[in-house]
């Protein structure tokens, strides 16, 4: 061979070592060439901003927070509104045990002195016939009846002096069982007016002179009859709390808008619930918001650079 010229060497293939991780699982890594495909798919992520049909409904709860803050400013006024104190506990009473009233309070002269042994008779009409009961007062003017029916019944205070029968009559209503108490309490006091006041009052029969005289609060007290002072402020308390809990739902509703969150939307529609009032209106818009929030679709939005 002449000097300079290449000699053909035949080509022998070599022998491809196996890793060690091959001999171990018995499994080679492909040597053939890789080949890449493209699909359709595309990775999404939840949208944080709010649905828009959330974003209705969280509307429609503020305007049910509206209802329900409407609802404990009528509560907390109990000179007017819709129902009063008198009403609210009128209706809790038509369905309160019976005998499950009690009925204490103090006995007066027009001279704020305590009046002993003044003669103090309840009656109420049970829809069937009357009942009624009586005490007398002790020496200083106190008055405790019990085992009577809470609502709306006729007291007259009857105080016998210088020979004359002198009967001041009210309406009041007795307060049922609040909670868990086994029975209500109604503490009210009465101040009788002085003999010139009954005097000058006229008497049955067209007399000139009567024994028995009657000076009747009743007619001025239909609308409204008494009841016991502590009642009503649990009333006013009553409003107070449907105020504060309409302005805590609709603080979730804000913050609802803000994040985007069904789970926050769905609390202030709970708490709109609370907020009843007198004919139940904020409590159905409610029931009705709460249910809206699980038909709210969840959205998506593409992942990208």
């Amino acid at each position: 061979m002449a000097e300079g010229e290449q000699q053909d060497v035949p080509f022998e293939p070599v022998e491809e070592k196996q890793d060690y991780i091959d001999e171990l699982t018995g499994l080679a890594e492909p040597t053939g060439l890789l080949t890449f495909s493209s699909s359709s798919a595309i990775i999404t992520i939840q949208d944080p901003n709010m649905h828009g049909m959330g974003k209705a409904i969280a509307v429609f709860i503020l305007f049910i927070c509206m209802f329900g803050f409407l609802n404990g400013l009528d509560y907390a006024s109990p000179e007017s509104g819709l129902i009063r104190p008198d009403e609210f506990v009128y209706r809790m009473s038509m369905g309160a045990p019976e005998e499950s009233a009690v009925f204490q309070g103090t006995i007066y002269d027009d001279e704020g002195e305590p009046l002993a042994n003044a003669t103090i008779h309840i009656s109420w009409d049970t829809g069937i016939t009357w009942k009624s009961n009586e005490t007398l007062s002790d020496e200083d003017g106190y008055f405790f009846m019990e085992h009577l029916d809470p609502g709306l019944t006729r007291v007259d205070i009857i105080v016998e002096r210088d020979g004359y029968r002198d009967v001041l009559a009210n309406r009041v209503i007795l307060s049922p069982p609040a909670m868990i108490e086994p029975v209500g309490f109604t503490q009210i006091d009465f101040t009788v007016p002085s003999q010139s006041e009954f005097a000058a009052q006229p008497c049955s029969n067209n007399q000139s002179d009567c024994e028995i005289r009657t000076i009747d609060l009743t007619p001025g007290q239909m609308a409204h009859p008494l009841m016991d002072p502590s009642a009503a402020g649990t009333y006013i308390m009553i409003g107070f709390a449907f105020m504060g809990i309409s302005l805590i739902a609709a603080g979730f509703a804000l913050w609802s808008l803000k994040s985007g969150s069904v789970a926050v939307l769905r609390t202030s529609a709970i708490l709109a619930f609370f907020t009843m009032g007198h004919y139940y209106s904020a409590c159905l818009f409610g029931l009705v918001a709460f249910g809206l929030t699980f038909a709210i679709p969840k959205r998506t939005i593409p992942l990208t650079d």
